[in-house]
């Protein structure tokens, strides 16, 4: 580029994406949590139920891989390139995913600080949870009764359901903080991965799978899937598999994570607050 040449728009805001703060980032994050706590509770609902259809992509994505490729050492890592699909389209497609609540929800809650936001966050996680499971077990009923699925598939998504949820619940909690400290990182560095927010996405929920991390939603439509098909209780798909993951998700996600971010600025934004 010349000295006389102004860079494009495009050049100038990864640069100034790459020139943010932590304290700019937790606003940009802080501000987006506030618009979703301020989201009707219906449009909060559809945009969840949406998001546990389409992370079924996931478990369809790694499947289909799984069926077709060569028994060899590396096809485990080339696997599990498909489970990123459906966080691929979830994440970008601005859908309301649970996990990714446990950070953009929670900063402006612990910002604040106040009765009322705990209690509005405590609706909006009610409601995108319950959603993401509906929505979850619409596509598993789908999966599993009908032909939507080639047969051949069929297999390979009953593997991969037993064994996300055949973990002890101790184990399935531990290797659950993890999945929920991996999606709070996306969320964090997505403000300054301008351009690049399709690979942050990629790598990080590949790890999930390749790390064999356990995560609430996604496990959800493996879960239905056998619950669907009477091959797992509602019992052990509640008290084994579901609620010890989603309490290392929000484990790793909001103890670990959010809190850190928060602890790490909380200095500044208290210069800046009001007295």
């Amino acid at each position: 580029m010349s000295a006389h040449q102004k860079p494009d728009a495009n050049e100038t805001e990864a640069r100034d994406a790459l020139k943010l703060s932590s304290k700019e980032i937790f606003e940009i994050i802080r501000e987006e949590g506030e618009e979703e706590l301020e989201r009707p509770n219906r449009s909060l609902m559809w945009s969840g139920v949406a998001a546990g259809i389409m992370i079924s992509l996931s478990v369809l994505g790694e499947a289909i891989f799984r069926t077709y490729l060569p028994e060899a050492d590396w096809a485990y890592l080339v696997e599990n390139l498909g489970y990123c699909l459906g966080f691929l389209v979830v994440i970008l497609g601005r859908m309301q995913l649970f996990t990714e609540n446990t950070i953009t929800t929670v900063l402006p809650a612990i910002y604040e600080g106040t009765a009322q936001i705990f209690r509005r966050l405590a609706t909006l996680w009610a409601i995108v949870l319950c959603a993401n499971v509906v929505g979850a077990f619409v596509v598993a009923t789908l999966f599993a009764h009908t032909s939507a699925i080639p047969a051949d598939i069929r297999p390979a998504i009953e593997s991969l359901s037993y064994h996300a949820t055949g973990f002890p619940a101790l184990e399935g909690f531990q290797r659950a903080i993890p999945a929920g400290v991996l999606v709070a990182s996306i969320v964090w560095m997505m403000p300054k991965s301008e351009g690049f927010g399709f690979f942050v996405i990629l790598v990080f929920t590949w790890l999930i799978a390749a790390g064999d991390f356990t995560h609430v939603v996604a496990g959800s439509v493996e879960m239905a899937y056998l619950v669907v098909q009477g091959l797992l209780s509602p019992f052990d798909a509640v008290f084994r598999f579901f609620l010890p993951v989603l309490a290392g998700n929000i484990v790793g996600g909001t103890v670990i994570f959010a809190l850190l971010a928060f602890g790490q600025v909380r200095n500044e934004l208290d210069e800046d607050k009001p007295i």
